[in-house]
């Protein structure tokens, strides 16, 4: 599920690459990424800076790490849909609640991943990885189109747009409760898909 295959190691009682990575994560969001410091992470975590270092090289390798967190998941639900039989339509529905679900349970990782603007190495590849997912969103809707199930009067680039930028806005005002990330899909999907689908004769 993470980008690092790598055993976590401990530093100090309590803290192991994990839970560094979620404390990481959290400041990353509310001070930015290029606004926290090594310095900042030690003191909010209460160890010293090559107490981190003994669990990862630098600062940029939590952000690989966070960023891949969202990503890895957001490709493993885009698989499952692309494997998935029936219609585009049926497998585009399957890859935006598969969508949701991940974000619901990695949200600030996936918040992190949405904020990120290609100022550095790690965030041009999580860049270039989310492109990637959008083209594979753009694909699905093509394909519905040319299958009759889409309306083909919105570029279908467009369309992915759309319907991700609903999708990905949720990081805005969503907070996790238990059991209601399947609400918020057929949510989503509600509004989203009664929209995208054309009407049956």
């Amino acid at each position: 599920m993470t980008g690092d295959a790598r055993p976590a190691r401990r530093g100090r009682p309590g803290y192991d690459l994990e839970s560094l990575l979620r404390v990481a994560v959290k400041l990353f969001n509310e001070r930015g990424y290029d606004g926290t410091s090594m310095e900042d992470l030690s003191r909010k975590l209460g160890i010293t800076k090559s107490a981190i270092y003994h669990h990862v090289r630098s600062k940029d390798e939590l952000l690989r790490l966070a960023v891949d967190r969202a990503l890895d998941g957001l490709f493993e639900v885009a698989d499952e849909a692309g494997a998935a039989p029936g219609r585009a339509i049926d497998r585009l529905e399957l890859l935006v609640r598969g969508s949701i679900a991940v974000l619901s349970d990695r949200l600030p990782f996936v918040t992190l991943l949405l904020r990120v603007r290609g100022n550095t190495r790690v965030e041009r590849a999580a860049l270039a990885r989310r492109r990637e997912f959008d083209r594979i969103v753009t694909d699905l809707v093509k394909q519905a189109a040319a299958e009759g199930d889409v309306r083909a009067d919105v570029d279908p680039a467009v369309t992915s747009r759309l319907l991700f930028g609903m999708v990905n806005s949720l990081i805005e005002w969503y907070r996790p409760r238990r059991g209601d990330g399947a609400e918020l899909a057929d949510a989503v999907c509600k509004i989203a898909f009664d929209g995208l689908r054309l009407p049956t004769s």
